[in-house]
């Protein structure tokens, strides 16, 4: 009986874990430059100064505090609790600021994700996982990023890595520190 609790015990650590980014690995910190890397993006006219099939580059948001949160699959249960949250938060987000969701998912798969929880800003399709890489958060289980949020500040700089993201509490986060910035 012990050993059987045990077992469930580590189980659910295990799982709680899975949420957590491998920030061992990833390839920028805190202060560096966010890489400029051109992707596509869904709804990509939500992006200030952009229209329909351009790409979006962090070159383009100079000027900006923008938020870029990785998820791994788009209408997949903590991605959606994730990015409803973002929604329901992004009014109170400083109008400054640039809200923007990212995955490796394709942008017909983005738009469908965007039609059924309205979301009400870009979702980055990075497909062929540069910016993924480039960053060093692609998930050690499949060609998918890693569940982490980088705050980028009005020059390029990242300013905050969460690596220990939360779906359901981090928008609040997120926001209360972007609300902080001056």
């Amino acid at each position: 009986m012990w050993s059987r609790m045990l077992a469930v015990g580590v189980g659910m650590v295990a799982s709680a874990a899975l949420v957590l980014a491998d920030d061992s690995k990833i390839k920028v910190k805190e202060g560096d430059a966010f890489p400029e890397v051109a992707l596509k993006a869904a709804q990509v006219e939500k992006v200030p100064g952009k229209k329909a099939g351009e790409t979006v580059s962090i070159k383009d948001l100079k000027g900006k505090t923008v938020v870029i949160f990785f998820y791994p699959k788009a209408m997949t249960r903590g991605c959606t609790v994730e990015s409803c949250g973002f929604r329901d938060e992004s009014p109170k987000f400083p109008k400054d600021a640039v809200l923007i969701g990212a995955s490796a998912d394709d942008e017909e798969t983005q738009k469908k994700f965007i039609d059924k929880e309205k979301l009400p800003y870009a979702l980055l399709c990075d497909t062929d996982l540069k910016l993924i890489q480039a960053l060093g958060i692609q998930s050690p289980k499949g060609k998918v990023p890693q569940r982490i949020t980088f705050v980028i500040d009005k020059d390029g700089k990242i300013a905050k890595i969460y690596t220990k993201v939360d779906p359901k509490d981090h928008p609040a986060e997120v926001l209360k520190y972007v609300e902080a910035l001056k």
